[in-house]
């Protein structure tokens, strides 16, 4: 079995160790400050605007280590694991373009040394700051060569502009020779105008219900509207953390648009979905409908059995159990793919 998304703690004081001068000081200094579930002054920005319920967002789950998390991922029969990182999910809202850069290289060579090199079954997500896309191509192609990372992590809320912008092309040229695929990863967050005004919303249910498939909905469409699966052919795509009932709907409304517009696209040989159905999509948070059976519909109707990646979200609180995705009602052979088979194809790890 193989998740496709669990969440390490990045440990600011450790990643000082990592980072050039001033940055190192940063960190250190950051280190000190009290904590709250991925909220840490400096380095996860956050606005908070809900009344703070007690064990509602401010909730702390954390795994600080390599041997912690096999430990975890052992109570759940998790063979391999996919690293993503906990506080900078926020990266792309951090406004210091310097300190983005400093904060995802120090952590790419932190990740490396204390988890990559201490576990052989995690394997890591190298992080790009999407401030300044021809730094992080740099630093994807000084990290190309070590076997523990198998994706490049692409922060996708509050990112500015959409990951469909040309002056990311750098990142994707470096990912492509790198032979990594792109995984873009939401978080609940309230940004200026992106993803449309969650700041209005009064709870964490509100905020949480939208942001997570908004973000990757605009992140979808930029990618799209400007070719770049075609400009890039081989560059692996992969969205993780916004469900999956989304999907059938976006493919839909864009073949529809497309059928109307698509002298606006001319660089798009294909319908929409038909780029989109080669892309690949983590499962967590899985719906839940009363009628499990309507999962595996959802997912005929945008092939998923062949493209959904099981994710759990550990160790986070809302974390998806991977029994509950192991019991819905699908055939062995997909529900093999869904828990493994589809996840070891994309990161290109050994079956």
């Amino acid at each position: 079995m193989v998740d496709a998304d669990v969440h390490i703690h990045e440990d600011p004081a450790g990643m000082a160790d990592y980072a050039p001068s001033p940055w190192d000081v940063a960190l250190r200094e950051i280190a000190k400050v009290p904590e709250r579930y991925l909220d840490l002054p400096g380095m996860s920005p956050r606005a908070e605007y809900r009344v703070p319920w007690p064990g509602g967002s401010n909730r702390k789950q954390t795994v600080d280590s390599a041997s912690e998390m096999r430990s975890g991922l052992d109570d759940l029969h998790v063979d391999r694991a996919v690293l993503f990182p906990d506080h900078l999910l926020a990266l792309a809202m951090v406004r210091d373009p310097r300190f983005a850069v400093a904060l995802a290289q120090s952590y790419n060579a932190w990740l490396h040394d204390h988890w990559l090199l201490a576990e052989p079954t995690l394997k890591g997500s190298l992080v790009i700051a999407p401030q300044d896309p021809v730094a992080s191509a740099e630093d994807i192609r000084r990290h190309a060569g070590e076997p523990g990372f198998v994706c490049v992590y692409l922060p996708a809320s509050g990112v500015r502009p959409l990951y469909g912008h040309h002056i990311y092309d750098p990142v994707y040229e470096a990912a492509t020779e790198a032979g990594l695929p792109v995984v873009m990863h939401s978080v609940e967050a309230v940004y200026p105008t992106f993803p449309f005004q969650l700041e209005v919303f009064q709870t964490s249910l509100a905020q949480h219900a939208v942001a997570h498939p908004f973000s990757m909905m605009a992140n979808m469409i930029s990618l799209l509207e400007t070719g770049v699966p075609v400009r890039w052919p081989d560059l692996g795509i992969g969205i993780m953390e916004a469900g999956i009932s989304w999907v059938p709907f976006m493919l839909n409304r864009l073949d529809k648009e497309y059928t109307e517009r698509r002298r606006e696209v001319p660089f798009l040989q294909e319908r929409p979905s038909h780029y989109i159905k080669r892309w690949y999509f983590g499962t967590q948070p899985i719906e839940e409908p009363e009628r499990r059976g309507d999962i595996v519909k959802l997912f005929e109707l945008f092939e998923g059995a062949d493209r959904a990646m099981f994710a759990s979200d550990w160790p986070h609180h809302d974390f998806d159990h991977p029994q509950y995705v192991f019991g819905l009602p699908f055939s062995a052979s997909d529900r093999r793919a869904i828990m493994g088979g589809n996840a070891a194809r994309f990161f290109r790890l050994e079956a």
